[in-house]
């Protein structure tokens, strides 16, 4: 048997606000997903003016990070980036159309070194979304650092 932490409604809303406070700080109208570690969707917001495409594009790039465990950008980045042309996943995007991004702006939620869930950010460009969705992911860890429990914060995460 294996104890899990489990991704809740309240760490979820923690992690949106401190996303919005950094959209804010920078100036740019994001939409900001959270899904739980089978990538069903816990939390969703969408900033007024962010772009009405935002919703769908924050909740597939949660869902790949949770899912595939790895920051999405990392998927094209150079030069070993799987789903670069001629590289082992070449065109995995197209296995769950839709659902499957390979572009910045996803990260997994990884406590203690297990994979918990992902944040999805979309509206800016790949620079502002990495400082929204690490600013969510830096609220978490600091919200349950005085359990004990370590959350990684950094952009490029791959478990």
């Amino acid at each position: 048997m294996k104890s899990i932490l489990k991704l809740e409604l309240e760490e979820a809303k923690l992690m949106i606000e401190a996303a919005k406070q950094k959209s804010e700080e920078i100036s740019v109208f994001e939409t900001i997903a959270i899904v739980d570690d089978g990538g069903n969707l816990i939390a969703l917001e969408r900033m007024n003016g962010a772009r009405i495409t935002g919703p769908e594009i924050a909740i597939a790039k949660a869902f790949t990070a949770s899912g595939h465990k790895r920051s999405t950008h990392l998927f094209n980045k150079e030069p070993n980036g799987p789903a670069l042309p001629g590289n082992e996943a070449f065109g995995i995007q197209q296995m769950l159309p839709g659902k499957f991004a390979i572009f910045v702006g996803g990260f997994p939620i990884v406590v203690n070194g297990e994979v918990i869930g992902g944040v999805g950010v979309s509206g800016g460009n790949g620079e502002q979304d990495i400082a929204v969705g690490t600013a969510a992911l830096e609220a978490l860890q600091k919200h349950v650092e005085s359990d004990g429990l370590s959350v990684l914060t950094q952009a490029d995460i791959k478990i």
